[in-house]
């Protein structure tokens, strides 16, 4: 995982409620256990049509969509089944973040471990932001706020050891490997202690 300080992007809105993790990546595209390759997954529903080829109808389709790392969701974004999946599919996609006044708990939980910043925002700046997709925004995760381009600031807060792991580039099995000698010198102890 590479350390995240700062995401500067124009934004990219979903404006649908309860968009689900079956809807983010379908169940049927969960048989493998590598994160590559799932970003031309990510909404596959939603994304194709039925007989192939582009919707032009899903919103990240759209030519103002291309290039945005933030998405500003519905209400409730990632409801439905704890899958790893979906994280990994909407990185590999090319989002960096996304923004909501309600995400549901696990699919939170699971995005800032793999280096999604899945943030809770106010709901009067949620709707805010649901009006004027496109613009500019900064997110600054050691600050914890979110930079309107006209230098306001939307506040969020982020767990402290999440928001460690995310500003130095590590998961959790990553942050007790960078403890490894002084879990060894615990256990050296424990042992002789015995």
């Amino acid at each position: 995982m590479q350390p995240i300080t700062r995401i500067h992007s124009r934004t990219a809105v979903l404006s649908d409620e309860n968009i689900d993790t079956d809807r983010i990546i379908p169940a049927r595209f969960l048989t493998t256990t590598t994160r590559e390759g799932l970003g031309r997954l990510c909404f596959h529903d939603w994304r194709y049509l039925p007989e192939g080829g582009d919707n032009p109808a899903f919103p990240l389709n759209k030519p103002e969509a291309k290039g945005c790392a933030i998405v500003v969701a519905g209400r409730n974004f990632g409801c439905g089944s704890s899958r790893e999946h979906a994280p990994w599919a909407l990185l590999d996609f090319g989002l960096r973040a996304v923004l909501c006044s309600e995400i549901a708990d696990i699919f939170r939980n699971n995005a800032l471990k793999n280096g999604l910043l899945a943030i809770v925002i106010d709901e009067a700046e949620h709707r805010w932001l649901l009006e004027h997709p496109g613009i500019e925004l900064a997110i600054d995760v050691a600050g914890q706020y979110v930079e309107l381009p006209d230098g306001g600031r939307i506040g969020f807060r982020l767990e402290p050891f999440a928001r460690h792991c995310l500003l130095h580039g590590v998961d959790q099995l990553g942050f007790l490997r960078q403890h490894e000698d002084a879990i060894a010198a615990f256990e050296a102890r424990f042992e002789r202690a015995a």
